[in-house]
This record gives C-alpha cells, structure tokens and sequence, in this order.
C-alpha cells in the first residue's frame, strides 16, 4: 500500500464507538494513549441503517450518523490534528459524501486543513432486480420494494485512501472489522494473500467494533466489573506479524482479561472456523488470548494470536431495508 511492510514497529488503535448513540467519554479516553495513532467508529448496526434511510427520505443531506461530526469529531478535532491522530469511520451509513462535506465545513469553522477521503460503492439499490422475486407471491413482490440495499465492503478501499494521505477516511456500510483491518494493511504494507495476517487483525477489529463490550460492558460476570461510568475503551497494539496485545486506557474502568475478550470474540461470529469476511475468511478456533501479567491494576492487558485465514469467497453479504407499514 505505498510502503514495505516494517516488521520492527507496532501500531496503536483505539475503538472508540460500538454503535450510533454510544458514550462519547472514549476520545479524550483513548487520547491519553500516548502512543495512538488511529481512532476506529462503528456505527452502522443493522437496524441504523433503516434509521439512516428514514432520515434521508425527510432531509436528502442526511442519511450518516450525525454524532461522528457533532459530538465525536467537533470537540477533538483539533486535538486529533496536532497529535497526528488518524481516523477510519463508517459514520458515512447511506451518504459518506454527506458526512464529508459536514466534516470539512467544521474544520473550516476551527480553521484546520483536513484531508477527508470517503469509500462508496456499497450502495446495490439499482440492483434490486436480480433479488427479486421475494419468497412468497407476486404481490409481496410488489409491495416489499426495497428503499436501500448496502454490500458488505473490506478493508482494501481504506487502506487505499490512508496511502493517500487522508486524515479521516468515512466509508458506508463495509464490515466491521474492516475498519482496523485498513489501517494494518497500510501500516505494514500487507498484501490481500497475507490471509493470516489479515485474520489476526480482523479479529483485533471484531475484538474492539463493538467498544466496551471487549472491556467489560458485555461481560456475564458483570459485577466483577469496577466502575462502569468510566468503563475503558478498547486499545490495540499490534506487530508487523498480526499479533496483538488489548487492554484499555490507564485509570479507565473496565475489565481487560481472557474470559472479557474471549466472549467478545464470539460475539456474532457464527462458526468459528469460517468466519466470511470480504478480505479473508477466518479461522478462530486455535486462537490463543494470554493474560499478561503485571497490568491487573490497570484493568488488565491480554496478548492475542493464533487466528489463521484462508481466501475469500466471490460473493459479498448485503443488508436491505424496506418499508412494512408499522413500527414495533
């Protein structure tokens, strides 16, 4: 992606939003890491996405998570421009232009040169008649028109977009774990046959998509948890080989431990030794994740290694949305 590959040098990202609406205490969090170099959002759950199209139907400008601007972005945004500290978002949802042109008009109002690039192509609307007929009878089919439809994109567009030179790169609807996936693939210059080096660190990217669920917010032992007003967000700093370590900010709350981060792990994964990702399918199930000791007092820090991949397969998942007539 530009450059070779730099086996001696690690990274550090900081997942710092699960969803549209999550905590906005993870950026000044994650910016007291004084190694950080990238910030990962996730926002775009599947039902976001019906949300977004309800949004752009009443305001064509809108149709992106609003808060990555608002709330996320407009109070750090010069902070993460003097540290150097690069983004990767998918708040594009169904408009990434869109949430360019609001990113750019802000740093004009706090007069900082930005660089935003944005990833689109997910959007398959126009393709909607080869995914019909619906199951059921020709009048289904007429009536469930589909009012968006997104393909699932990978990592590879981002890592582009970062050997541009962009500070923020927005996406629309693309995994996950693409996101962090992205900026490893820049950073050491993997290429997209390096299948175990590209499930290592889709699986950091799963590990930290959902935020604090991978310290503690999701974790069946929940009182073990300390002081989940301040729970930490997840950090991740991974070698050039795709292993990586996780734990959270100092003084943050949270739990960092095998059980947190191995319930993460299977969070939404379905079979453990095929998880299908655009860019690699991954194999979980030798998966090693070490306590590391000597990090208890901090929330706790584990290594993570042993996920292996193979090639994709020639098919991209979509998610579509269409009207019913009612709310639940």
């Amino acid at each position: 992606m530009g450059h070779e590959a730099r086996p001696g040098c690690a990274i550090v990202i900081g997942g710092a939003s699960g969803f549209w609406g999550d905590s906005q205490i993870a950026v000044p969090q994650l910016l007291r890491e004084p190694e950080l170099g990238y910030l990962v959002f996730d926002y775009l759950a599947e039902t976001t996405m019906a949300i977004l199209q309800r949004a752009r139907l009443r305001e064509p400008e809108l149709g992106y998570a609003t808060d990555f601007v608002t709330a996320a972005l407009k109070p750090n945004l010069r902070a993460l421009k003097e540290r150097g500290v690069r983004v990767v978002s998918n708040a594009g949802g169904l408009n990434p232009a869109g949430c360019r042109d609001a990113i750019l008009a802000l740093a004009r109002e706090q007069g900082l040169d930005l660089k935003v690039a944005i990833v689109s192509g997910d959007d398959v609307l126009a393709l909607q008649e080869r995914f019909l007929p619906w199951p059921g009878d020709e009048a289904d089919a007429a009536r469930l028109r589909l009012m968006s439809a997104n393909a699932y994109l990978g990592a590879l567009p981002i890592a582009q977009a970062l050997a541009g030179g962009a500070d923020i790169v927005v996406t629309g609807r693309c995994v996950d774990s693409a996101a962090l996936l992205g900026v490893a693939i820049h950073e050491f210059g993997w290429l997209m046959q390096d299948y175990d080096r590209l499930a290592q660190a889709s699986l950091a990217g799963h590990l930290v998509e959902c935020g604090a669920q991978a310290t503690g917010g999701l974790f069946t032992d929940w009182e073990c948890v300390p002081d989940w007003a301040d729970i930490g967000y997840p950090l991740v700093r991974m070698t050039a080989d795709g292993v990586f370590e996780l734990y959270q900010p100092d003084g943050a709350g949270g739990l960092v431990t095998r059980q947190t981060v191995g319930e993460q792990l299977l969070y939404e994964i379905g079979d453990p030794r095929a998880y299908a990702l655009p860019d690699v399918v991954c194999d979980f199930s030798e998966v090693r994740i070490e306590e590391l000791p000597g990090f208890e007092a901090g929330g706790g820090r584990v290594r993570v290694s042993g996920a292996r991949g193979r090639a994709p397969g020639d098919c991209y998942k979509v998610t579509a949305t269409y009207q019913e007539g009612y709310q639940i």
